[in-house]
């Protein structure tokens, strides 16, 4: 997360519809000084490669990243058949290839089988830390890594066309922790061919999909502040789906010291339990994990 002592207190959701061939963190150091803003950071990692929804959180928005990088993703993935890469994707060079292109009924026919929980050996190309260093600045000196398999929940897969020059469309609804470029190298090996991503687009991240989204190119050309503040998305843009508390002051004030409340006092308002936003005079003031026993602060707003 960028952090800067100075700069202006700006707090929102931004959605970036990335650019190819720019990382997640450029994107955040940009748009940090873009808006001169004391404080930053993204909600799930896109690579270079990768384009789409990137959520930039601002100031108090921060404080939800968490739910974001938990949140559902969605993306839309182009296989081409035929050839691997040593990434998985364009960026790498051709390890294997094979002349097998598969048939719209054979892919139809094994997509099932990589829908629900299953089992993924992530890319040595990846940010994951081996021995406390980066999965992929090993794998650029060459040195063997041993990637420990993960277990990721698909909770859609779908062909969406097939492509001249033996490629084919995917879309995909899948848990945090998943990588479409080992998705894709598998959907290949099991049609009994290789393949590599040509494209790999995010079309959603948690709430925010790419209609919520604004182009770089766009933001470069607005030139006043005034205007860059009005493509903000509120706070409580990402929290629309949980349920909302209206607390009294004395209680907002006991919320933002770490205290908790008596569920009796609102008892006609609560869910029956998991997590709701409580406001006051309609300002958030936290984020409230809800039991039958007592109202607590998980999260904290100082607007």
């Amino acid at each position: 997360m960028g952090r800067h002592k100075k700069g202006e207190n700006v707090n929102g959701w931004l959605i970036i519809d990335k650019p190819r061939d720019m990382g997640s963190t450029d994107v955040v150091n940009f748009t940090r000084r873009l808006f001169n803003a004391c404080k930053n950071g993204h909600g799930g990692t896109l690579d270079p490669f990768a384009t789409g929804v990137l959520p930039i959180a601002f100031g108090e928005a921060t404080k939800l990243l968490s739910y974001l990088t938990d949140a559902k993703k969605e993306y839309e993935f182009t296989i081409q058949w035929g050839k691997a890469t040593s990434t998985g994707d364009t960026e790498g060079n051709i390890i294997a290839e094979k002349e097998k292109i598969p048939s719209r009924d054979e892919i139809l026919s094994i997509l099932p089988e990589f829908k629900g929980i299953i089992e993924q050996v992530p890319p040595a190309y990846s940010a994951i830390k081996i021995n406390g260093r980066r999965a992929y600045d090993l794998a650029r000196k060459g040195e063997k890594i041993e990637m420990p398999s993960r277990r990721v929940e698909i909770y859609d897969l779908e062909l969406l066309k097939e492509l001249p020059e033996n490629q084919a469309v995917f879309r995909v609804a899948c848990s945090k922790g998943t990588y479409v470029r080992t998705l894709g190298q598998d959907i290949a090996l099991r049609l009994g061919t290789v393949g590599h991503l040509k494209e790999l687009r995010r079309t959603k991240c948690g709430n925010f999909s790419l209609s919520d989204a604004i182009k770089l190119e766009t933001l470069k050309n607005i030139v006043h502040i005034d205007s860059l503040t009005k493509v903000l998305l509120p706070i409580e843009t990402y929290l629309r789906d949980i349920a909302v508390i209206a607390v009294s002051e004395a209680d907002a004030a006991k919320l933002r010291l770490g205290q908790g409340l008596s569920p009796r006092t609102y008892e006609t308002e609560l869910p029956t339990t998991g997590d709701a936003i409580a406001l006051c005079n309609g300002k958030m003031v936290a984020v409230v994990r809800v039991d039958n026993r007592k109202i607590a602060p998980i999260r904290v707003f100082n607007l």
